[in-house]
């Protein structure tokens, strides 16, 4: 009520005032625009200033309502995209779990430009592309999930490897993930794909150096990760061993690139009984029988192994007799050995002690009966003269590894 009087006052004096000035002659306007000349009386001329001002004001406040108007229905339009990308991309990866893998790409890659996270389409685009065996689609999908979102090279990179790697581009991941490792050099999943790269490339020089930085962040389990080391130490002892012959075949009989890989091994490996036998085989097959026999006298003075010891029965140092010796020392703490009773015969053999070495061999025979044991003696039986004896052992042998059933059998 107040306000409204308050108007009606304000009005009936700007009237009142409207009224005094218009008995006043203010003068004219005069306006001139080149060849026009445009006069009127001022009253009249501030009329039309206020009309042209009201008009340029409605006309501002008609625009501004047309572009919020106009903005509201593209943020509409905006919504209805990102409410179909986000079903569609919904969709996408239904299909990719159900293993239908056109319709996932294309839902996938459709959705992408309009999705919260258009990474996540192209890779799981990428990876339907893939498992449909469109190579030059995969490459493709995943250079737009490396355009699409800034910072997202380790992804993609991670995910290329991962596919090149099931895709059996050995070459093509190992060159992608040595990229990634210059930029990440201790990224664990990177340093896993790569240990998987280089074992299945069988770059076992490199696999050997990228050990230490598995163990140390302690990336694999400890028995797998012995098993890898193991496996890695032994391919490169064959490899170097594979040197030292077509060393020899060219004139040099050297055996500097076992020995020298030898010293390079691990001091864990070097303690490996697996490790040890392989090398010791590897000198003896090369013609240095000597230095394996002394490795593995060594060896088995600190550490037994029935592996180690089967070995250096078969091994022939430089004193076969002291060689004897040695084991029938061992033989004080372990009478019941067979594999150490198998390997006393051998060496008795060595020494031309032939009623000892069969009296080993029985005795191991006796304790286990080994195929092995069995044809050591039934070797030296028939060539004491007891063919008898020695057809019986090689009869007893063939009918048990048979595995024959027990049947009647005529009397001699």
């Amino acid at each position: 009520m107040i306000r409204l009087l308050l108007i009606l006052l304000i009005a009936l004096l700007i009237g009142a005032g409207l009224s005094l000035g218009l008995q006043y002659d203010l003068g004219y306007i005069r306006i001139s625009l080149g060849h026009y000349l445009l006069e009127t009386n001022f009253w009249v001329g501030l009329c039309a200033l206020l009309l042209l001002v009201g008009g340029l004001l409605l006309t501002a406040n008609l625009i501004r309502r047309f572009s919020r108007s106009a903005g509201m229905m593209t943020g509409w339009l905006a919504r209805g995209n990102e409410r179909r990308a986000r079903r569609r991309t919904t969709q996408g990866l239904l299909a990719l779990a159900e293993g239908n893998w056109p319709r996932a790409r294309k839902l996938l890659e459709a959705s992408a430009s309009h999705a919260d996270t258009p990474l996540i389409n192209y890779l799981a685009a990428a990876q339907a592309a893939f498992e449909s065996g469109d190579h030059e689609a995969v490459d493709e999908l995943l250079r737009k999930a490396f355009d699409s979102t800034p910072g997202s090279d380790m992804a993609v990179g991670i995910t290329q490897a991962q596919l090149q790697l099931a895709g059996n581009r050995l070459e093509q991941a190992l060159a992608t993930l040595i990229r990634l490792r210059k930029r990440t050099p201790h990224h664990p999943f990177v340093l896993k794909l790569l240990k998987n790269a280089y074992f299945r490339l069988e770059d076992w020089r490199e696999l050997s150096r990228l050990l230490p930085e598995l163990r140390k962040r302690d990336l694999i389990d400890k028995n797998e990760l012995d098993q890898l080391e193991r496996t890695t130490w032994l391919n490169l002892l064959q490899r170097a061993a594979e040197d030292c012959r077509r060393q020899s075949a060219s004139g040099n009989d050297s055996l500097e690139p076992l020995t020298k890989l030898w010293d390079e091994l691990p001091g864990v490996m070097r303690r490996d009984e697996h490790t040890i036998r392989e090398y010791a085989r590897l000198l003896a097959s090369l013609g240095d029988e000597a230095q394996a026999e002394t490795l593995l006298r060594k060896v088995l003075r600190n550490h037994w192994s029935d592996e180690l010891i089967n070995l250096y029965g078969r091994l022939q140092g430089s004193k076969p007799d002291e060689q004897l010796l040695t084991a029938e020392r061992w033989l004080q703490n372990r009478p019941n050995n067979a594999e150490l009773l198998l390997a006393l015969g051998r060496l008795s053999l060595r020494n031309e002690l032939w009623g000892k070495a069969r009296e080993y061999f029985d005795t191991s025979l006796r304790l286990r009966r080994s195929r092995e044991t069995m044809a050591e003696l039934s070797r030296l039986n028939a060539h004491m003269g007891e063919d008898e004896t020695s057809m019986k052992l090689l009869m007893q042998g063939l009918v048990k590894d048979s595995g024959l059933p027990d049947l009647p059998m005529p009397k001699a």
